[in-house]
């Protein structure tokens, strides 16, 4: 049966850069495809670090129901604690999403992160696929002569950072696609520099596995990966990726895709996320109406959003 989002309001909520115009491009992106859908009401974009900010987006909504949905990876300190925060929410120390209030006769529906739902892994094996059949080797490479590398961020401050990461490495193993699989870090073991030991082909491909292609994406892995800063910075002046594909490095064919943000498929798995918090079993829009609520915690920090 299908559901009707007519009367609800989507907000999509990214980190945002308030060094990097581009930081917000991909959530620019997936709501303007999703506004041409109309299945909603109203498609916002809001941001922690950039206008406009997730408290006044969420503020000038007016519809009876609101999803919120993060534009991020993981689970991890932005979505349990940051972004919670911003809608005057109690934080969480574990990953209890879709989490659903009312305030003041609306609904608000906070949804789990795009990163972690299983249909990503699709997303990733379309950039991955994508990359080597755009810029082809001499001869044909096909998965089972590549190795598959997936980047994060990894961060001491939270123990879910590197989850999403690993489980999506777990589960494109199961498929039998790629020589190998392999989650690499930039702040955590495996580092990036990591997969030319661990592959196990001449071939392999690095998919960054970031929102959007910010500061980590187009400069600090690129480098990490063993290219020089120079090269990386003329690149991105002239408009270019900052990576040749495919580079040879260290006796390895390399391939480096863009982040997975801006992938066409990633609105679909927004609207999975809302879907799924309007199916959950703590969603009775009546008892919220009537004023069913979660109490209210001290919130953890105050966002540079209010200064």
């Amino acid at each position: 049966m299908s559901q009707d989002f007519t009367d609800a309001a989507l907000v999509l909520v990214a980190h945002g850069s308030s060094t990097n115009a581009d930081s917000g491009a991909p959530t620019y992106q997936h709501a303007a495809a999703l506004r041409e859908r109309g299945l909603f009401a109203e498609v916002h974009e809001a941001f922690w670090r950039q206008p406009p900010f997730i408290r006044e987006v969420v503020r000038r909504v007016s519809t009876p129901r609101v999803f919120v949905v993060p534009l991020f990876i993981g689970e991890g300190y932005f979505t349990q604690e940051i972004i919670p925060c911003e809608l005057d929410l109690p934080a969480v120390e574990t990953p209890l999403l879709p989490r659903i209030h009312s305030r003041g006769g609306r609904i608000l529906c906070y949804c789990g992160p795009v990163g972690t739902h299983p249909s990503l892994t699709e997303v990733v094996l379309a950039r991955a696929r994508d990359i080597v059949g755009k810029h082809p080797a001499r001869q044909p490479v096909e998965p089972a002569d590549l190795t598959l590398f997936l980047a994060g961020h990894g961060t001491a401050r939270n123990d879910h950072s590197r989850e999403v990461i690993e489980r999506q490495v777990e589960r494109i193993r199961e498929r039998r696609l790629y020589a190998g699989v392999h989650a690499l870090f930039m702040e955590e073991e495996p580092r990036i520099g990591a997969c030319y030991q661990l592959a196990t082909t001449r071939h392999l491909v690095v998919v960054p596995c970031f929102i959007s292609d910010g500061q980590h994406t187009t400069e600090d892995i690129p480098v990490l990966l063993g290219e020089a800063e120079s090269v990386v910075e003329a690149r991105r002046a002239g408009g270019e990726w900052p990576w040749r594909n495919p580079t040879e490095r260290r006796g390895k064919l390399v391939w480096y895709t863009p982040s997975l943000g801006s992938e066409p498929h990633l609105p679909d798995v927004i609207l999975e996320r809302v879907r799924e918090a309007a199916s959950s079993s703590h969603f009775d829009p009546d008892r919220l109406k009537a004023g069913l609520r979660t109490p209210q915690s001290r919130v953890p920090y105050r966002s540079e959003s209010r200064l």
